[in-house]
């Protein structure tokens, strides 16, 4: 999420890159605390012995938090600031690893679920917060730059996680697999509380190294955004609007958001078990979210070089939604490696549809802007219910098949790139 924020704004400050690095550390956390969740999927399917839709209750409780904390988020910031609410977001998100201790050492698939929730809950105050400042951390005419920077930030951060995670919980899980299926209850159990054991160590670093953050941030020189002023310098826009519901495109484009987060998800944190289905081992799979990440990361840069100088954000999203079509069919219709490097590639066609629908649906907006975006940020939820959807069709039909949902919802995007962000 980008605010506009307008040229007075820009704070100009002594230390500049001590900013830029306490922000890229905050899109670094999000992408770390995100994409672990390709791992913990896996892991506790095994671990609390579930299906495959109870296994994606781990997204479903993750990115729900974004449909109910969105707006939320801005009254608290109203209150706390901008600095000290992402410092406030950190520590809610260490409040949230906490509780994997005791879920962890139980074996509860419950407090787990609370734990992913109170994660979200301070990933959607750190996004709410943390965007607008890369507009103003140095002049506005290399923000988008640094906007990039942000985002490579974010997405290394993904490609990183799932290895570091996958490394240790679903460290030689094939063989414990193997072993669970002949032995007695007692032992099963035993073996099981073993495995669940593993995410202690990881989470308390994550703690240490979450309530770290927030107090760097607390102790900063990071800006504050004057928000009242911005409202004031749009207010001129769109005097004959009442209300948010009356733009459309924008509602067009909260839906359009809602499906494209459930398939950015769905691609990263379905491979992994979609693997395992193929008859690939997990120590092998574990690494596959990665693989989708790095998708991402290439083509976030081939969008940094090439728009708007080669193709505009409106062009790459409708080559990226028929991509996605083309991408989807591919991995129903053939098997092994190649249907799982087709999801793979979901990775590559995803990266440009995120910075392409934000411009497309704030576009006219004036001093609806940030009532706009924080439409945008509860879209993010479709991340919690496309992937039960995909879970619950994996144990109806098959894991294979279930990709068949994510044909209409590019072609929801397609619709939106080529006329739904223009109907006003």
């Amino acid at each position: 999420m980008i605010s506009s924020i307008s040229s007075k704004e820009v704070v100009p400050t002594k230390s500049g890159l001590n900013p830029i690095i306490i922000i890229g550390a905050l899109f670094f956390i999000f992408g770390f605390v995100t994409w672990m969740n390709s791992v913990l999927i896996p892991y506790l399917k095994i671990a609390c012995e579930l299906n495959n839709l109870e296994s994606y209750l781990v997204a479903f409780s993750f990115y729900i938090s974004y449909l109910v904390m969105a707006i939320p988020s801005s009254v608290i910031l109203k209150k706390t600031g901008f600095k000290n609410g992402m410092a406030l977001g950190l520590v809610i998100m260490s409040i949230g690893a906490l509780l994997f201790i005791p879920a962890a050492i139980g074996r509860t698939y419950l407090l787990f679920l609370i734990g992913l929730f109170i994660q979200g809950t301070g990933l959607a105050v750190l996004q709410t917060a943390a965007n607008p400042y890369i507009t103003i951390l140095g002049p506005p005419e290399s923000a988008a730059k640094r906007i990039s920077i942000m985002g490579i930030c974010n997405k290394v951060a993904g490609a990183i996680a799932p290895i570091i995670l996958g490394a240790i919980a679903l460290k030689n899980v094939d063989e414990i697999n193997d072993k669970l299926i002949n032995i007695d209850f007692v032992q099963k159990a035993i073996e099981l509380d073993k495995l669940a054991s593993r995410v202690i160590i990881p989470y308390i670093v994550i703690i240490i190294v979450l309530l770290i953050l927030a107090f760097l941030v607390y102790i900063s020189s990071l800006p504050e955004i004057d928000t009242d002023t911005e409202d004031e310098a749009l207010a001129v826009a769109n005097t004959n609007k009442k209300s948010i519901f009356q733009f459309t495109h924008l509602l067009i484009g909260v839906f359009t958001m809602f499906i494209y987060v459930g398939v950015e998800v769905i691609a990263g944190d379905t491979i992994i078990l979609y693997g395992s289905s193929q008859g690939i081992a997990l120590s092998t799979a574990k690494f596959f979210t990665t693989f989708t990440l790095m998708g991402m990361i290439i083509g976030y840069i081939i969008g940094i070089i090439c728009i708007p100088k080669y193709f505009s954000q409106n062009k790459a999203l409708k080559v990226s939604a028929v991509l996605g079509v083309f991408l989807s069919i591919s991995a129903i219709y053939t098997d092994g490696y190649i249907s799982v490097l087709s999801i793979a590639l979901l990775g590559f066609a995803n990266s440009l549809m995120w910075p392409a629908l934000w411009p497309l649906a704030l576009a006219g907006l004036g001093r609806f802007t940030k009532i706009g975006s924080s439409f945008l940020i509860m879209g993010i939820s479709g991340g919690a219910i496309l992937p039960l959807i995909y879970g619950s069709m994996a144990d109806k039909f098959n894991p294979q098949q279930a990709y068949w949902l994510l044909v209409p919802c590019y072609f929801i995007i397609w619709f939106y790139a080529v006329k739904g962000n223009k109907i006003r």
